[in-house]
């Protein structure tokens, strides 16, 4: 009796585990049903609006739109590939901007950029992009990012890095949206402090891998990003 009365224990305590686990089993199925909705998206780039996230945490990280919607989007629209790299600031040259920190300074994954006035006197000055390009994020990002714009640029003669991404981080404001085209040296936002965290000044990216997470803008490891300046002086406009 006493065995099974133990078989019966083992057998209800079965039952509970495994009707848990089908509920688990159905939530995850239902999360991913809902995450494959919003990749399921018309392939025109009319419609490219149509292929954004939702506006989530874990997505304020990544692009607003997929990669695997670049080669339509810009299939489209061939006149907004990219002719060359230009400055952000002081276009198309810096002029009366430097480096205040360079790439690889204290592990710094990017440039940050300043007037040559010095303090915050270049606080709210024109932000352009650096050259033709799908902007693919434009969001106000928490932990010491501020106002960030994503620009994705295609260079159809580079077999080896065929997609470039810009980041603009610390903006006063954005003036463009995800999905937007922009040309090079158009004006899409303005010099910030990452809403009063940091002295004014532009914190400028190039990637090579893109599609990356924003990430911390601090990191030993360097694969997928460019010495920005570097790479802007290699591939000046035609």
């Amino acid at each position: 009796m006493k065995f099974k009365s133990f078989l019966v224990v083992i057998t209800i305590l079965l039952f509970f585990q495994i009707t848990d686990f089908t509920q688990i089993l159905k939530g995850v199925t239902a999360q991913v049903n809902t995450e494959a909705s919003f990749q399921e998206v018309p392939e025109k780039a009319d419609n490219w609006e149509r292929i954004m996230h939702r506006d989530t945490e874990a997505n304020d990280m990544f692009p607003t739109i997929p990669i695997q919607h670049y080669d339509s989007i810009f299939g489209y629209n061939r006149q907004f590939f990219s002719d060359g790299f230009d400055y952000p600031v002081g276009i198309p040259n810096a002029e009366g901007y430097f480096k205040a920190q360079n790439f690889g300074d204290d592990l710094h994954l990017g440039e940050d950029w300043n007037a040559v006035t010095g303090g915050n006197t270049d606080l709210g000055d024109p932000v352009h992009a650096v050259s033709n390009g799908l902007v693919t994020f434009s969001k106000d990002v928490c932990c010491g990012w501020g106002n960030v714009i994503r620009v994705v640029h295609y260079i159809p003669d580079n077999p080896e890095h065929p997609f470039v991404e810009s980041v603009y981080a610390h903006l006063n404001n954005r003036r463009v949206q995800a999905g937007d085209l922009v040309m090079r040296g158009e004006k899409i936002g303005s010099i910030g402090n990452a809403n009063g965290r940091y002295m004014a000044h532009l914190h400028l990216e190039l990637r090579s891998f893109i599609n990356m997470s924003l990430g911390p803008g601090y990191s030993k490891d360097i694969f997928g990003f460019f010495v920005p300046t570097d790479f802007i002086e290699k591939n000046r406009p035609h």
